[in-house]
């Protein structure tokens, strides 16, 4: 193909690709108008293009059959494009001859022989799944994982751009509608992002107060308050590695139990602490506090997760179990104050209640942060918000699934 140059807004012909007659074997820089026979029997060869002027032409001839073992790497020049990309281009078809022209500052050099190197994305993350909801016990919080440098356990992701990532936002598990010996408190549902995933928060305890498996969870629900001489165990959470969560409170019988429900209901665990156990002032059956979330910064600033639901006061209208980090507190014996549900996007579980309406667990969230020069696209099928924290973009999504892609 002849090399080209524009003149008074027209293309006229020039000389041809002047051929350099020495195989290239190591990294150059080319020059427009030349061609090139690179031979990458030894290794991948990385190829600098200079400034582009419209018309320009370089050729790249595969002398050896082996771009497909070792491709060829093109780096543009400064700001100029690849493609119409600001990625690096590559040659890795066998015996390819690849004539790059430079079209203009948009499209930059382009050739039908040339592909795009994937760029590495380098992503912090926080999953959070969905709390369990609660009877008596209290429900347990979502599962929650989290990189190092946010405080977590777990390493960031590595990531290609132009690829789909699934995300899945787990919903919080639903109280239970009645205290009878069939009640069932649902586990809340699990968040996934990529191949992580945290496990829904375990249902709290009640009904006929055996240790049921909807009890087990990213973290625990509160075992139910205990009959005269027994204690029921609450729920066990994910302890890993990596851990997600904590076991809940057990529903205690002690010595100061008497006939009937001696002691109140345990907390649901937390992402940061087991959930307490049940107690009894000498009156009331009091619920243990659920037990501590996780207050994370990944989104510049402190917000608390994935906290256990307090467990329900049997008698009275004195409040069940505390909360915190998201999860609702327990209910009193005359329904008020009522139990709390657990805070939406948090991952927190439900409070339990003795009579009335249980909490439900709060939804969990996804949150994603990464350099602010890349881009994310999301489908209509999740609900995301994208804030700019310092040089970083952080995404979280509060509903919803589908795959995302990083460009």
């Amino acid at each position: 193909m002849a090399l080209t140059k524009l003149t008074s807004n027209l293309i006229e012909g020039g000389t041809g690709t002047d051929w350099v007659t020495a195989i290239q074997t190591s990294n150059f820089t080319a020059a427009a108008g030349k061609g090139y026979f690179v031979n990458t029997t030894s290794q991948v060869l990385y190829v600098n293009l200079p400034v582009g002027v419209v018309g320009m032409e370089i050729t790249i001839q595969d002398y050896a059959g082996t771009f497909a073992t070792n491709k060829v790497i093109l780096n543009a020049n400064g700001s100029e494009k690849i493609q119409g990309s600001a990625l690096e281009g590559k040659i890795n078809t066998n015996n390819a001859t690849a004539v790059l022209i430079y079209q203009d500052a948009t499209k930059g050099w382009t050739s039908q022989d040339v592909g795009l190197v994937p760029q590495n994305i380098v992503v912090n993350y926080l999953v959070v799944a969905g709390g369990g909801g609660a009877i008596f016990g209290g429900g347990g919080g979502g599962g929650l994982l989290l990189t190092t440098s946010y405080g977590g356990t777990e390493t960031a992701l590595t990531l290609n751009n132009a690829t789909d990532y699934a995300l899945t936002i787990g919903a919080g598990g639903t109280a239970s509608s009645s205290s009878g010996n069939t009640a069932i408190a649902q586990q809340g549902n699990n968040s996934i992002f990529s191949n992580i995933t945290s496990t829904g928060g375990g249902g709290g305890g009640g009904g006929n107060g055996t240790a049921n498996s909807f009890m087990n969870g990213g973290s625990g629900g509160g075992g139910t308050g205990a009959i005269a001489g027994s204690n029921f165990t609450g729920g066990t959470g994910v302890s890993g590695p990596p851990r997600q969560g904590y076991n809940g409170g057990i529903g205690r019988l002690t010595s100061t139990g008497g006939a009937g429900y001696s002691d109140g209901p345990g907390g649901g665990g937390g992402a940061g602490a087991v959930g307490a156990n049940g107690t009894k002032d000498g009156t009331y059956e009091i619920g243990g506090p659920g037990g501590a979330g996780k207050t994370v910064n990944i989104t510049g600033g402190n917000v608390g997760y994935s906290g256990g639901g307090g467990g329900a006061t049997f008698v009275g209208s004195i409040a069940g179990g505390s909360a915190t980090e998201g999860g609702g507190t327990g209910g009193s014996g005359s329904g008020s104050p009522a139990a709390g549900n657990g805070t939406p996007n948090t991952g927190g579980g439900g409070g339990g209640s003795g009579v009335g309406t249980m909490g439900n667990g709060g939804s969990g969230v996804v949150i994603l942060r990464y350099l602010n020069s890349y881009t994310i696209t999301i489908p209509g099928t999740l609900t995301a918000t994208t804030t700019t924290v310092s040089t970083d973009k952080v995404t979280t999504f509060t509903a919803g699934t589908g795959n995302i892609q990083f460009n």
